[in-house]
Order: structure tokens, then sequence, then C-alpha cells
């Protein structure tokens, strides 16, 4: 028996893979990450499947209930949104089940920062322009960056910026980010990224603030800041040129 972790993806229902879909609907329990996972999802369960919101779950009492379900002889889905690989809260779960001798495997999911990509109609790599793409956060009470890794630090790159749960920080964000990147650096944030209540905001660093402020915004949301956002005038791929050679050996 196996618990599985899966990614659920940025909001919408159909944005899962198809293993996603057939692990789902064949595991007798399923734990999900509250409000973050689709309703929609949980329909797919199949019928009398124990269905359990880890919403106000302590990580132990989380555990003990993968560790139970596994010791029955169950299968568990268990639901994180977006892809498991980042901000998942997944690595504390797997230690934990590691060492009570529970095996595991991981699902992955569509990630929140391509869908807010998505919405933006954007490459994060364009050519000349950037070909890296910084995945970060800001510091909190509950849980600080390692050193070297603020904003500051990061952002002498001049890769394409993406930071994860920090819409209730903008005004942090954009000074940081204003040093190396300009405060006329194209800047953009999606809220509830390719659900329903989606909100896309496009801008610069100096209009950033204002806007999210307007909009309300304060959690669940990506922002994006680097020159791909409004890139014009770059160089064509190499991988379809017509000067590349397609000869197959």
């Amino acid at each position: 028996m196996t618990i599985h972790f899966i990614g659920a993806g940025p909001g919408a229902a159909d944005l899962i893979t198809l293993r996603a879909a057939r692990v789902i609907a064949a595991s007798p329990v399923c734990l999900y990450a509250g409000s973050l996972v689709p309703a929609e999802l949980l329909d797919t369960c199949p019928e009398g499947a124990e269905v359990v919101d880890t919403a106000r779950m302590s990580l132990d009492q989380i555990v003990d209930k993968l560790v139970e379900a596994d010791r029955a002889g169950l299968d568990v889905a268990r639901l994180h949104s977006g892809d498991p690989s980042i901000y998942s809260a997944v690595a504390e779960q797997v230690r934990r089940l590691e060492a009570a001798g529970v095996g595991y495997d991981i699902v992955p999911g569509v990630p929140a920062f391509t869908a807010a990509a998505a919405a933006l109609g954007r490459e994060l790599t364009v050519p000349g322009v950037s070909q890296s793409i910084v995945l970060t956060r800001v510091s909190t009470l509950s849980t600080a960056m390692p050193p070297g890794e603020d904003l500051r630090s990061l952002g002498r790159s001049g890769a394409t910026m993406v930071v994860h749960l920090g819409a209730h920080r903008i005004e942090q964000i954009v000074e940081e980010l204003s040093e190396s990147y300009g405060s006329d650096c194209p800047a953009a944030v999606v809220a509830f990224a390719s659900r329903p209540d989606e909100v896309v905001l496009r801008g610069t660093l100096a209009t950033l603030v204002e806007q999210v402020h307007a909009a309300g915004i304060t959690k669940t949301a990506v922002v994006i800041v680097g020159r791909v956002l409004a890139a014009e005038g770059f160089p064509d791929s190499y991988l379809y040129s017509a000067t590349r050679s397609r000869a197959t050996h």
C-alpha cells in the first residue's frame, strides 16, 4: 500500500495529470489541503472513500492518519495544491513516513507560477532577455529565509523573479527588487491563477503596490518581475531556426 502525494494544481480542477486522476479515483482514503484544493477533485474519489480536510489538523495528526491508513492496507491520495516540489510541506511528512517505515510516492502537479505565466500569456525565459527563473518567497515570522536568499541578493542576477506567498508584503518586494531591476521594470501579480476568480495585474515595479492594494490582493498570489514580461525585438530561439541542422544520424 502507498501514500500518494499528489500535486492538485493551481486551482482549476482539470489542471491535474492523468496519473493523478487515476490515483485519486482508486484511493479509498483522501486527505486534502482545505480550500486550496478544488472541490471537484473530491468528487472523483471512489464511492465510500474517507475524505479528510487537513486544514485544521497538525502535522502529527496528519501523519498519524497516513500511517493508520497504511497499517490498514489502504492507499491514500494526499492532495496538495500546486506541485509538491515547492512550498508544499511534503518534506516533513515524508521524513516522518520514512521513520515509520511507510512507503510513498509523489505525483507532480502544475505549479502556481506556470499557471500565472499562462494567465499573462508570457514565456518566462526569452532568448537574449532572461534564461533563468528564480523561485522564492519573502521572510515571515514563521519561516525565515536562509542567509543569502533575501530578495536583494537574489535580485542581483537580473533573472526573471517569481515570488510566492508574498502579496501581503508587496511593499517590501517592490522596495528590495527595485534596487536591481529598476522601478520601470515590468511586473505582474496573478491571484487565484486558473480559477474563476482569477485576477491579473500588469504594470511596473513603480505601479505594483498601488495596483495590488486597489485590487485587495493579500494572498494566494504570485508576483512576477522581469524584462521578459514586456520583451520585444528579441532573437528567435535557435531551436526552430532554419539554419539549424535537422539531419538524423
